[in-house]
Protein backbone atom coordinates (compact mmCIF):
# COMPACT_ATOMS: atom_id res chain seq x y z
CA UNK A 1 0.00 0.00 0.00
CA UNK A 2 1.39 3.47 -0.85
CA UNK A 3 2.81 5.57 1.97
CA UNK A 4 2.92 9.31 1.37
CA UNK A 5 4.88 12.03 3.13
CA UNK A 6 3.25 15.44 2.91
CA UNK A 7 4.90 18.74 3.72
CA UNK A 8 2.41 21.62 3.72
CA UNK A 9 3.80 25.04 4.64
CA UNK A 10 1.91 28.31 4.91
CA UNK A 11 3.86 31.53 5.54
CA UNK A 12 2.71 35.05 6.29
CA UNK A 13 5.25 37.88 6.20
CA UNK A 14 4.33 41.37 7.40
CA UNK A 15 6.09 44.71 6.67
CA UNK A 16 5.80 45.68 10.34
CA UNK A 17 4.85 43.92 13.54
CA UNK A 18 1.34 42.50 13.92
CA UNK A 19 -0.44 41.36 17.08
CA UNK A 20 -3.45 39.33 18.22
CA UNK A 21 -3.19 36.76 15.43
CA UNK A 22 -6.06 34.29 15.94
CA UNK A 23 -6.12 31.33 13.58
CA UNK A 24 -7.93 28.12 12.74
CA UNK A 25 -6.31 25.24 10.85
CA UNK A 26 -7.74 22.07 9.30
CA UNK A 27 -4.63 20.20 8.21
CA UNK A 28 -5.04 16.79 9.87
CA UNK A 29 -6.04 13.79 7.76
CA UNK A 30 -8.22 11.36 9.70
CA UNK A 31 -7.65 7.63 9.90
CA UNK A 32 -10.50 5.62 8.42
CA UNK A 33 -11.04 2.40 6.47
CA UNK A 34 -9.14 3.76 3.47
CA UNK A 35 -6.25 5.71 4.97
CA UNK A 36 -4.17 5.51 8.12
CA UNK A 37 -2.27 8.45 9.54
CA UNK A 38 1.11 7.10 10.66
CA UNK A 39 2.32 10.39 12.10
CA UNK A 40 1.74 14.12 12.01
CA UNK A 41 3.63 17.06 13.42
CA UNK A 42 2.50 20.66 13.20
CA UNK A 43 5.04 23.39 13.96
CA UNK A 44 4.29 27.07 14.48
CA UNK A 45 6.77 29.90 14.20
CA UNK A 46 6.52 31.92 16.43
CA UNK A 47 5.79 29.06 18.77
CA UNK A 48 2.26 28.76 20.14
CA UNK A 49 0.08 26.08 21.67
CA UNK A 50 -2.59 24.52 19.44
CA UNK A 51 -5.89 23.39 20.92
CA UNK A 52 -7.73 20.75 18.90
CA UNK A 53 -11.37 19.80 18.69
CA UNK A 54 -13.64 17.92 16.28
CA UNK A 55 -16.24 19.97 14.48
CA UNK A 56 -19.78 19.06 13.44
CA UNK A 57 -18.46 17.30 10.33
CA UNK A 58 -15.87 15.28 12.34
CA UNK A 59 -12.96 17.33 10.98
CA UNK A 60 -10.01 17.79 13.37
CA UNK A 61 -9.72 21.53 13.85
CA UNK A 62 -6.84 23.36 15.53
CA UNK A 63 -6.99 26.87 16.97
CA UNK A 64 -4.20 29.07 18.29
CA UNK A 65 -3.48 32.71 19.10
CA UNK A 66 -0.27 34.71 19.03
CA UNK A 67 -0.76 37.88 21.05
CA UNK A 68 2.76 39.30 21.13
CA UNK A 69 4.14 41.35 18.19
CA UNK A 70 5.59 39.28 15.34
CA UNK A 71 6.78 39.94 11.79
CA UNK A 72 5.96 36.55 10.29
CA UNK A 73 3.89 33.43 10.88
CA UNK A 74 4.75 29.98 9.56
CA UNK A 75 2.48 26.95 9.85
CA UNK A 76 4.29 23.75 8.96
CA UNK A 77 2.46 20.41 8.74
CA UNK A 78 4.42 17.18 8.25
CA UNK A 79 2.25 14.10 7.70
CA UNK A 80 2.92 10.48 6.87
CA UNK A 81 -0.16 8.59 5.72
CA UNK A 82 -0.79 5.17 4.21
CA UNK A 83 -3.68 4.76 1.78
CA UNK A 84 -5.62 1.70 0.71
CA UNK A 85 -7.44 0.94 -2.54
CA UNK A 86 -11.18 1.62 -2.61
CA UNK A 87 -13.06 -0.98 -4.57
CA UNK A 88 -16.15 0.25 -6.36
CA UNK A 89 -19.17 -1.12 -4.53
CA UNK A 90 -21.56 -3.70 -5.85
CA UNK A 91 -24.95 -2.51 -4.62
CA UNK A 92 -27.63 -5.19 -4.52
CA UNK A 93 -30.40 -2.61 -4.70
CA UNK A 94 -32.00 -1.75 -8.03
CA UNK A 95 -31.90 1.78 -9.38
CA UNK A 96 -35.58 2.50 -8.69
CA UNK A 97 -35.24 1.28 -5.10
CA UNK A 98 -32.10 3.40 -4.61
CA UNK A 99 -33.95 6.54 -5.63
CA UNK A 100 -36.91 5.62 -3.42
CA UNK A 101 -34.60 5.20 -0.41
CA UNK A 102 -32.85 8.44 -1.31
CA UNK A 103 -36.16 10.32 -1.30
CA UNK A 104 -36.94 8.97 2.17
CA UNK A 105 -33.54 9.65 3.70
CA UNK A 106 -32.32 12.91 2.20
CA UNK A 107 -34.18 15.16 4.65
CA UNK A 108 -32.92 13.19 7.63
CA UNK A 109 -29.71 13.49 9.62
CA UNK A 110 -26.90 13.28 8.54
CA UNK A 111 -27.88 13.84 4.90
CA UNK A 112 -30.00 16.98 5.16
CA UNK A 113 -26.99 19.31 5.40
CA UNK A 114 -25.62 17.95 2.13
CA UNK A 115 -28.73 18.16 -0.03
CA UNK A 116 -29.61 21.85 0.30
CA UNK A 117 -29.50 23.66 -3.03
CA UNK A 118 -27.97 27.06 -3.59
CA UNK A 119 -29.60 29.80 -5.63
CA UNK A 120 -28.50 29.40 -9.26
CA UNK A 121 -29.77 31.62 -12.05
CA UNK A 122 -28.64 29.09 -14.64
CA UNK A 123 -30.61 26.28 -13.03
CA UNK A 124 -33.00 25.80 -16.02
CA UNK A 125 -30.02 25.25 -18.35
CA UNK A 126 -28.27 22.97 -15.87
CA UNK A 127 -31.47 21.05 -15.23
CA UNK A 128 -31.89 20.43 -18.96
CA UNK A 129 -28.44 18.83 -19.09
CA UNK A 130 -29.14 16.79 -15.97
CA UNK A 131 -32.42 15.47 -17.38
CA UNK A 132 -30.63 14.36 -20.55
CA UNK A 133 -27.99 12.50 -18.53
CA UNK A 134 -29.84 11.19 -15.47
CA UNK A 135 -31.99 8.51 -17.04
CA UNK A 136 -34.50 6.78 -14.71
CA UNK A 137 -32.90 3.39 -15.24
CA UNK A 138 -29.49 4.59 -13.98
CA UNK A 139 -28.40 4.02 -10.39
CA UNK A 140 -27.12 6.85 -8.18
CA UNK A 141 -23.56 5.79 -8.88
CA UNK A 142 -24.12 5.56 -12.64
CA UNK A 143 -25.80 8.96 -12.64
CA UNK A 144 -22.85 10.48 -10.78
CA UNK A 145 -20.49 9.00 -13.37
CA UNK A 146 -22.53 10.59 -16.18
CA UNK A 147 -22.46 14.02 -14.50
CA UNK A 148 -18.75 13.80 -13.69
CA UNK A 149 -17.96 12.78 -17.26
CA UNK A 150 -20.01 15.70 -18.60
CA UNK A 151 -18.01 18.17 -16.49
CA UNK A 152 -14.71 16.58 -17.48
CA UNK A 153 -15.51 16.66 -21.19
CA UNK A 154 -17.19 20.08 -21.39
CA UNK A 155 -15.24 22.23 -18.92
CA UNK A 156 -11.63 23.19 -19.51
CA UNK A 157 -9.08 22.91 -16.72
CA UNK A 158 -7.92 26.50 -17.06
CA UNK A 159 -5.86 28.64 -14.74
CA UNK A 160 -6.66 32.18 -13.74
CA UNK A 161 -10.26 32.40 -14.91
CA UNK A 162 -11.90 31.85 -11.52
CA UNK A 163 -11.20 32.55 -7.87
CA UNK A 164 -12.48 31.18 -4.57
CA UNK A 165 -15.62 33.35 -4.74
CA UNK A 166 -16.66 32.32 -8.26
CA UNK A 167 -20.27 31.16 -8.26
CA UNK A 168 -21.91 28.37 -10.23
CA UNK A 169 -23.44 30.77 -12.77
CA UNK A 170 -20.01 32.13 -13.69
CA UNK A 171 -18.44 28.66 -13.86
CA UNK A 172 -21.32 27.53 -16.08
CA UNK A 173 -20.82 30.51 -18.37
CA UNK A 174 -17.04 30.18 -18.58
CA UNK A 175 -17.07 26.41 -19.06
CA UNK A 176 -13.69 26.45 -17.31
CA UNK A 177 -12.07 26.42 -13.89
CA UNK A 178 -10.00 24.31 -11.51
CA UNK A 179 -10.65 21.48 -9.08
CA UNK A 180 -12.71 23.39 -6.53
CA UNK A 181 -14.92 24.77 -9.32
CA UNK A 182 -15.59 21.33 -10.76
CA UNK A 183 -16.32 19.93 -7.30
CA UNK A 184 -18.66 22.88 -6.68
CA UNK A 185 -20.49 22.24 -9.94
CA UNK A 186 -20.87 18.49 -9.37
CA UNK A 187 -22.21 19.19 -5.87
CA UNK A 188 -24.80 21.55 -7.32
CA UNK A 189 -25.91 19.10 -10.01
CA UNK A 190 -26.27 16.22 -7.57
CA UNK A 191 -28.19 18.35 -5.09
CA UNK A 192 -30.59 19.48 -7.83
CA UNK A 193 -31.38 15.78 -8.20
CA UNK A 194 -31.88 15.50 -4.45
CA UNK A 195 -28.71 13.44 -3.95
CA UNK A 196 -26.75 14.21 -0.76
CA UNK A 197 -23.24 15.25 -1.74
CA UNK A 198 -20.43 16.76 0.28
CA UNK A 199 -17.29 18.75 -0.50
CA UNK A 200 -13.94 17.08 0.26
CA UNK A 201 -10.55 18.76 0.65
CA UNK A 202 -7.25 16.93 0.61
CA UNK A 203 -4.34 16.08 -1.61
CA UNK A 204 -3.83 14.05 -4.75
CA UNK A 205 -0.50 12.27 -4.94
CA UNK A 206 1.98 12.76 -7.79
CA UNK A 207 2.72 10.10 -10.39
CA UNK A 208 3.96 11.00 -13.86
CA UNK A 209 1.72 14.09 -14.04
CA UNK A 210 -1.18 12.16 -15.57
CA UNK A 211 -3.73 13.60 -13.12
CA UNK A 212 -4.77 17.23 -13.02
CA UNK A 213 -4.04 18.90 -9.69
CA UNK A 214 -1.63 16.25 -8.42
CA UNK A 215 1.02 17.08 -5.85
CA UNK A 216 -1.02 19.90 -4.34
CA UNK A 217 -4.15 20.65 -2.42
CA UNK A 218 -7.14 19.17 -4.20
CA UNK A 219 -10.93 19.01 -4.01
CA UNK A 220 -13.52 16.42 -4.93
CA UNK A 221 -17.01 15.22 -3.99
CA UNK A 222 -18.43 12.40 -1.90
CA UNK A 223 -21.86 11.18 -2.98
CA UNK A 224 -24.24 9.14 -0.85
CA UNK A 225 -24.98 5.72 -2.38
CA UNK A 226 -28.01 3.98 -0.79
CA UNK A 227 -27.03 0.50 0.33
CA UNK A 228 -23.34 1.46 0.57
CA UNK A 229 -22.61 4.90 2.03
CA UNK A 230 -20.34 7.76 0.94
CA UNK A 231 -18.14 7.31 -2.12
CA UNK A 232 -15.69 9.85 -3.55
CA UNK A 233 -15.79 11.09 -7.14
CA UNK A 234 -13.20 13.43 -8.65
CA UNK A 235 -14.76 15.36 -11.56
CA UNK A 236 -11.46 17.12 -12.28
CA UNK A 237 -10.03 13.76 -13.37
CA UNK A 238 -13.30 11.94 -14.12
CA UNK A 239 -12.54 9.11 -11.73
CA UNK A 240 -13.77 7.48 -8.56
CA UNK A 241 -11.46 8.16 -5.64
CA UNK A 242 -9.00 5.48 -4.56
CA UNK A 243 -5.54 5.30 -2.97
CA UNK A 244 -4.14 8.33 -4.84
CA UNK A 245 -6.42 10.69 -2.89
CA UNK A 246 -5.68 11.72 0.70
CA UNK A 247 -8.70 13.13 2.52
CA UNK A 248 -8.40 15.88 5.12
CA UNK A 249 -11.86 17.33 5.62
CA UNK A 250 -15.48 17.23 4.53
CA UNK A 251 -18.18 19.88 4.56
CA UNK A 252 -21.04 21.51 2.74
CA UNK A 253 -18.62 23.57 0.66
CA UNK A 254 -15.09 24.95 0.60
CA UNK A 255 -15.63 27.24 3.56
CA UNK A 256 -16.21 24.27 5.87
CA UNK A 257 -12.85 22.75 4.86
CA UNK A 258 -10.51 25.73 4.59
CA UNK A 259 -6.97 24.65 5.62
CA UNK A 260 -6.00 27.96 7.30
CA UNK A 261 -8.00 31.01 8.24
CA UNK A 262 -7.70 33.76 10.79
CA UNK A 263 -7.43 37.43 11.62
CA UNK A 264 -4.74 39.73 13.01
CA UNK A 265 -4.19 43.36 13.94
CA UNK A 266 -1.60 45.14 11.87
CA UNK A 267 -0.77 46.46 8.40
CA UNK A 268 -3.00 45.30 5.58
CA UNK A 269 -0.09 44.62 3.20
CA UNK A 270 1.53 41.23 3.65
CA UNK A 271 3.07 38.39 1.68
CA UNK A 272 1.42 35.01 1.86
CA UNK A 273 3.04 31.88 0.42
CA UNK A 274 1.71 28.34 0.35
CA UNK A 275 3.59 25.26 -0.77
CA UNK A 276 2.84 21.53 -0.74
CA UNK A 277 5.31 18.74 -1.40
CA UNK A 278 4.08 15.12 -1.58
CA UNK A 279 6.58 12.29 -1.85
CA UNK A 280 6.38 8.51 -1.83
CA UNK A 281 8.64 5.63 -2.76
CA UNK A 282 8.33 6.62 -6.45
CA UNK A 283 9.17 10.28 -5.93
CA UNK A 284 11.94 10.13 -3.31
CA UNK A 285 14.26 12.10 -5.53
CA UNK A 286 12.09 15.21 -5.11
CA UNK A 287 13.21 17.85 -2.66
CA UNK A 288 11.62 17.90 0.76
CA UNK A 289 12.03 21.66 1.13
CA UNK A 290 9.83 23.61 -1.29
CA UNK A 291 10.72 26.82 -3.02
CA UNK A 292 7.80 29.06 -2.29
CA UNK A 293 5.67 30.81 -4.89
CA UNK A 294 5.37 34.33 -3.51
CA UNK A 295 2.39 36.60 -3.95
CA UNK A 296 2.03 40.14 -2.64
CA UNK A 297 -1.07 42.15 -2.05
CA UNK A 298 -0.61 45.89 -2.50
CA UNK A 299 -3.03 48.38 -0.99
CA UNK A 300 -1.27 51.73 -0.59
CA UNK A 301 -4.33 53.44 0.86
CA UNK A 302 -4.15 51.35 4.00
CA UNK A 303 -0.56 50.17 3.95
CA UNK A 304 0.42 52.31 6.94
CA UNK A 305 -2.78 51.86 8.91
CA UNK A 306 -3.22 49.48 11.81
CA UNK A 307 -6.39 47.46 11.44
CA UNK A 308 -7.84 44.00 11.81
CA UNK A 309 -6.98 42.17 8.62
CA UNK A 310 -8.76 39.05 7.38
CA UNK A 311 -5.97 36.64 6.45
CA UNK A 312 -8.58 33.97 5.70
CA UNK A 313 -9.73 35.90 2.63
CA UNK A 314 -6.18 36.30 1.36
CA UNK A 315 -5.42 32.63 2.03
CA UNK A 316 -8.32 31.63 -0.19
CA UNK A 317 -6.93 33.80 -2.97
CA UNK A 318 -3.50 32.20 -2.70
CA UNK A 319 -4.95 28.70 -2.40
CA UNK A 320 -6.76 29.26 -5.70
CA UNK A 321 -3.61 30.64 -7.32
CA UNK A 322 -1.59 27.67 -6.13
CA UNK A 323 -4.09 25.20 -7.57
CA UNK A 324 -4.07 27.06 -10.87
CA UNK A 325 -0.29 26.75 -11.19
CA UNK A 326 -0.38 22.95 -11.05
Amino acid sequence: MPVFKILHITKYQYPSAVTDSANQIILSPLSNDFQEVISQKIFLFPNASIDFYYDFFTNRVGVFTIVEPHHFLEIRSEVTVETFPIELPVVDIGAAEQWRIMTQQRQQFPYVDFVREEVIKSKPEILEIIENLAKPELSVMETTTELSTYIFENFAYQQGVTDYETEIDEIWKLKAGVCQDFAHLLLAMLRILGVPARYVSGYISPSNQELRGEGATHAWVEVYIPGYGWLGNDPTNNCWVSDRHIKIAIGRDFKDCTPVKGTYKGPSNHILSVSVIITNEKTKEKTTEPEFPMYMRENPKVADETLENNSYRRFLEIQQQQQQQQ
